[in-house]
């Protein structure tokens, strides 16, 4: 049961509601729906799961139904569905439409007193989010059941307040929606501008005048005359190798950082958030020298890659990683860059299309075909090139994320005051 419902406290995010404003529990203003539908219902209606709804919009992330994935509940137009898996994702959503949801969503129904609108935002307001997410129990799969969901405060103003609460949020959430689209779109685009300005650097040089021939390889083109195309292989000291297959249990300082793919973000830096270590016993023959280079070889991050740098400290490796370690003839940089190409990305694609598995062995990525000027000054001159030239574009991006993350605590903000009445509506 929730610790609101054996006390007279209410939870910060209500604060003081304005005069003429009630609140009552949520479960004395909603009912929860459990109604299961009939075989033909579940066949023939739009099925709704947690993972089709967009966390804090509560838009439907498939525009077409589909046939249900498992025995669900009924829900009808006007229903709010709210996600008790995860719950601080805040995925809930306003029915627009009679279908069939999974049994991970709760169905509410709103009594005569409450519009569905306005209960909608009251349910993915960011209090009500985090204040059912603190009292989920589970640690690898928090759920919040009906006895904590019910038993949150609901703010509760006149219809007419509600209404115009409603109205007012979707006409400034939309706006906010569209600004926060268009930037994205904006990141988008500077993405695709940095993986091209890579992908003819390391495949075409720096000098747009110099001689092309065929590069014997199809999803290569055409490549400077004086290149080489090179397997893998052939340009590393050492065979390609995997890492260590430990758990992520330490967080020693004096011992060697333990790199899992997940701990690298976009570009290529180490997140402090995920540091673990391993046991220097343990950690022994899988220790990074720098400007060794990682691949993730399964899962959702195959073909990301990442190079180490003597900076980050001591490291080792994970079991699902495969270490490259460059010949010092070459600069390791050059072939890096070559990981982050939209060539390489193709063949990653490619790889999958034959293999149908997501998963990318050594013996495969130490036959991949790389090109590479011969004479490692020029290779350094096209690194030099891309570093800096990336690094412009990067902070552009950067701008936009901070703009877009200003603008979803906009939004968030904005649901939370006008549920609450700390903002007037008229």
């Amino acid at each position: 049961m929730s610790y609101f419902a054996r006390s007279d406290e209410l939870p910060a995010w209500v604060g003081a509601l304005p005069s003429g404003w009630k609140s009552d529990w949520l479960k004395w203003s909603v009912r929860l729906s459990t109604e299961r539908p009939t075989a033909e219902e579940q066949a023939g209606q739009p099925y709704i799961s947690n993972e089709d709804i967009a966390s804090w919009t509560g838009k439907l992330l498939n525009d077409q139904p589909r046939p249900a994935e498992a025995y669900g509940r009924k829900f009808q137009v006007d229903d709010v569905l709210l996600n008790k898996l995860r719950p601080y994702l805040a995925k809930v959503y306003h029915a627009g439409f009679n279908g069939v949801s999974s049994g991970e969503l709760l169905c509410l129904r709103p009594s005569d007193i409450v519009l569905p609108r306005f209960l909608f935002y009251v349910l993915v307001s960011k209090g009500f989010i985090d204040s059912i997410d603190a009292e989920t129990f589970g640690s690898k799969m928090p759920r919040a059941d009906w006895e904590i969901v019910g038993h949150q405060p609901l703010p509760l103003p006149s219809l007419e307040a509600q209404q115009r609460i409603a109205q007012f949020l979707d006409k400034k959430t939309a706006q906010i929606d569209g600004l926060i689209k268009k930037k994205r779109a904006l990141r988008n685009r500077l993405a695709e501008k940095r993986q091209a300005l890579i992908t003819r650097a390391v495949t075409k040089g720096l000098n747009p005048d110099v001689p092309m021939r065929p590069s014997g390889s199809d999803w290569l083109g055409s490549i400077p005359e004086h290149w080489e195309v090179r397997r893998l292989k052939f340009v590393t000291s050492a065979p390609l190798s995997y890492g260590a297959n430990a758990a992520a249990e330490f967080d020693e300082p004096s011992w060697p950082r333990f790199v899992r793919i997940t701990d690298v973000d976009k570009l290529g830096r180490l997140r402090d958030e995920t540091y673990c270590t391993l046991p220097p016993e343990v950690a022994k023959g899988y220790l990074l020298q720098p400007n060794d280079i990682l691949l993730a070889r399964s899962g959702a991050t195959v073909g990301k890659s990442f190079i180490y740098k003597e900076s980050w400290g001591i490291a080792c490796y994970a079991g699902y990683l495969i270490r490259a370690r460059i010949s010092a003839k070459y600069d390791a940089r050059f072939f890096y860059w070559f990981l982050n190409s939209k060539h390489y990305w193709e063949w990653v694609q490619s790889t999958f299309i034959q293999s149908t598995i997501q998963n990318i062995s050594a013996d495969r990525y130490a036959n991949l075909l790389i090109p590479h000027p011969t004479d490692r000054i020029e290779q350094q001159r096209i690194v030099n090139f891309i570093e800096s030239t990336c690094a412009k574009l990067d902070g552009h991006v950067e701008k936009v994320r901070c703009s877009v993350e200003r603008l979803e605590e906009y939004r968030s903000a904005l649901i939370t005051a006008a549920v609450t009445g700390q903002l007037e509506v008229a």
